[in-house]
């Protein structure tokens, strides 16, 4: 099994030359089946071992990627779930294998009533303060990493969320994109998704911010940051770390915020960028 840094990090790598490696999960690490290739897994694995801060920074929830970071080898570090609402600190030595140290809340109420004019045949789930997820019309995802309670959607108004998704099969993408535009949503933040998928967190909230809070707690300097990203939840990602890489297949308003773009998932575009941090 391989280890993280922490503790005698400097007899690995010199304080100087740690980097902070964040990593989108879906379209990065993994293909559009979820199967990671054990390519990635192995540079995954030695970029960690090098001592290197591999951090994995997804929408999907807690549960749904902790597999990932087992996957990459990482004992001890953190995880950025839920587009930044939810940061944890990995320790397999704790309870559980994990600590929630960061949980960004809001009312999705407001949100919900819009949504529910402008996309009247969507679908809507949220996850909880707690973990849960609730949903309607039997709303299941893999993303949410746990099985979703049906509720209704009067019901959603009155809990608080850290993420709130939503799904309508009416529209494209940028049809979607544009719906949710016209409603102009206030107080959250939000994006859309490969497919008419809204992801929405609290105000402020993106998978920067929660990086940014890692990378505080472990003094990393700001130029020694590493990025990489394939959705548009990853654009202020991108933008925020100092080498930020795009994967080929990702939209062209994600390789724009991006410093550099690598090769498609199906052609494991990752594994070169992680080897670059090697050398």
């Amino acid at each position: 099994m391989t280890t993280t840094l922490n503790a005698g990090i400097d007899d690995q790598l010199g304080t100087l030359d740690r980097r902070l490696v964040a990593l989108d999960v879906d379209g990065t690490l993994v293909d559009h089946y979820g199967h990671m290739r054990p390519a990635v897994r192995e540079a995954g694995q030695a970029l960690v071992a090098a001592g290197h801060e591999v951090v994995v920074a997804t929408g999907r929830s807690l549960g749904a990627a902790l597999p990932i970071v087992e996957l990459l080898g990482v004992e001890r570090g953190y995880i950025v779930s839920c587009n930044g609402g939810v940061v944890a600190r990995i320790d397999v030595g704790v309870n559980g294998g994990y600590e929630v140290i960061d949980r960004r809340v809001f009312d999705p109420s407001p949100a919900l009533e819009a949504l529910r004019h402008r996309l009247p045949g969507a679908k809507y789930a949220l996850e909880d303060a707690e973990g849960n997820f609730l949903s309607t019309e039997r709303f299941q995802d893999s993303s949410f990493g746990v099985e979703a309670k049906g509720v209704t959607f009067e019901e959603l108004l009155g809990v608080s969320a850290v993420r709130l998704v939503v799904f309508s099969t009416d529209a494209t993408a940028e049809e979607f994109g544009r719906a949710v535009e016209s409603i102009g949503l206030h107080g959250v933040t939000y994006s859309v998704g490969w497919t008419a998928w809204l992801d929405i967190a609290a105000k402020g909230v993106t998978k920067a911010s929660g990086l940014e809070h890692v990378r505080a707690l472990l003094g990393i300097d700001e130029a020694k940051t590493v990025a990489v990203g394939d959705g548009r939840n990853d654009i202020e990602m991108l933008q925020w770390a100092r080498r930020g890489v795009a994967m080929g297949q990702a939209p062209d308003e994600v390789k724009a915020a991006a410093n550099e773009v690598t090769l498609a998932v199906e052609e494991d575009g990752v594994v070169a960028v992680l080897r670059s941090l090697l050398s």
